[in-house]
């Protein structure tokens, strides 16, 4: 009888079920993709109604993807420039930007919920919100280990994700019949000693048992948390994070009669905050939901939150973004005073806002390492019938996808310890 130490083979093992752990949720990923393939063509083309005359207008109260003239460009860009003849004082620009949460917290305790409305235009404009079809996560879950070590030379090149929480149905599939059984039993025991250790120490946190995660930023006082809530309800394996820097809109949330913690956790957090930690580890979302919110936070530091923000994707997940775009009614109507710097103002009630252009936010999130996806100027003209009033909105709207070749590089990494020593 030959004796062997099982330390180099659990090594091996232990990469080999991490690797395969995680290829359930990876292989989702490969579904993914097709679902950004807009460009500058969505599936639902940021709404249908289109002004062909003229004289209809005030027929009704939005009509989508308006053409400006040179005129009408060059009018707008006039009235930017006069009122951002007169910037706001520095010691003035200070005070705005340390007790942000404070003007944001004074505002949720005047308007509490009824300010904005419920955004049940989301799941139209971004359908990535939903999790795919539960066949196919059911086809996924039925992998087998098995299937995952025979695979390995085509499978843990495009499979390897970042260090995932083990789901129970995970472990149940990790060994079969026969002697896989065997080893599956001994590599249990050698993993439970490499977690203490620290390096794949995966501990357990809000929303650890889900498959499918969702985070929103700027969280408000839940208009996009509830629809999105009443989508999942019958989909127990996702899980929706939401934060907000403002306690009040956070308690607002929590005080909802929708709200169900045994599916969403709402907490407080300032995403400027680079040091301050997640309630969960970087790596396992699927989706970042980031609107009408990166737009409050002062331009020096946006693009610490899109990289502190891309740091918590896993490979192929996606972050959907909509904010104010240049020249919306309501850059234009700022009177002179208002402006902080180049095309960011400040409210009456002390709140910020900033208006961006496509390329902008190109830069923005590619440099934080994201592929973009979607990166459109969705302009609307807004009519007030009673009133007679026109008015254009200018929104930038854009999906941005962690690139999947990370998986890529990292599987190489594992398969590569498979045939050491």
């Amino acid at each position: 009888m030959v004796s062997c130490s099982w330390e180099p083979i659990g090594k091996v093992l232990i990469t080999m079920n991490v690797i395969w752990r995680n290829s359930v949720s990876c292989l989702r990923i490969k579904k993914v993709p097709h679902r950004y393939q807009s460009g500058n063509h969505p599936m639902v083309p940021l709404g249908s109604r289109i002004l062909t005359d003229p004289a209809k207008v005030f027929e009704h109260n939005m009509w989508d993807h308006m053409q400006w003239s040179e005129e009408e460009e060059a009018a707008a860009g006039k009235k930017v420039e006069e009122n951002s003849a007169v910037r706001v004082l520095l010691e003035e620009q200070v005070k705005y930007e340390n007790e942000a949460s404070k003007y944001w917290n004074t505002f949720y305790k005047i308007h509490k919920n009824k300010f904005f409305k419920d955004r049940n235009w989301l799941l139209r404009e971004f359908p990535e919100i939903i999790p795919v079809d539960q066949k196919t996560e059911q086809k996924l879950q039925e992998l087998s280990w098995d299937h995952a070590k025979t695979s390995a030379a085509d499978g843990f090149s495009r499979r390897h994700c970042p260090t995932m929480p083990e789901e129970n149905n995970h472990k149940k599939s990790c060994g079969s019949s026969g002697s896989h059984s065997k080893v599956g039993s001994h590599f249990s025991n050698l993993e439970s000693k490499e977690n203490r250790k620290g390096p794949l120490k995966t501990e357990l946190f809000p929303g650890s048992n889900a498959t499918f995660r969702i985070l929103e930023v700027g969280c408000g006082a839940g208009n996009s948390v509830f629809p999105i809530l009443n989508t999942l309800q019958n989909v127990p394996e996702s899980f929706l994070y939401c934060c907000d820097f403002a306690s009040r809109a956070v308690e607002l949330v929590k005080l909802h009669s929708s709200y169900r913690a045994a599916q969403c956790y709402a907490f407080v957090h300032d995403v400027c905050d680079e040091g301050l930690p997640y309630p969960f580890p970087d790596g396992i979302l699927d989706v970042i939901l980031l609107v009408f919110v990166l737009s409050s936070i002062h331009p020096d530091r946006m693009q610490g939150v899109v990289n502190r923000l891309s740091n918590l994707l896993k490979p192929g997940g996606v972050l959907l973004f909509r904010d104010y775009g240049r020249y919306d009614k309501t850059q234009l109507r700022f009177k002179r005073g208002h402006c902080l710097s180049e095309n960011f103002y400040v409210r009456g009630d002390g709140t910020r806002v900033y208006f961006f252009t496509k390329g902008e936010v190109h830069n923005m999130f590619c440099k934080a390492g994201l592929d973009e996806k979607q990166n459109l100027v969705d302009r609307r003209l807004q009519v007030n019938r009673k009133k007679q009033v026109k008015m254009h909105r200018v929104w930038v709207q854009g999906k941005f996808q962690k690139p999947l070749h990370l998986i890529q590089k990292t599987s190489k990494l594992g398969f590569s310890l498979l045939f050491q020593g």
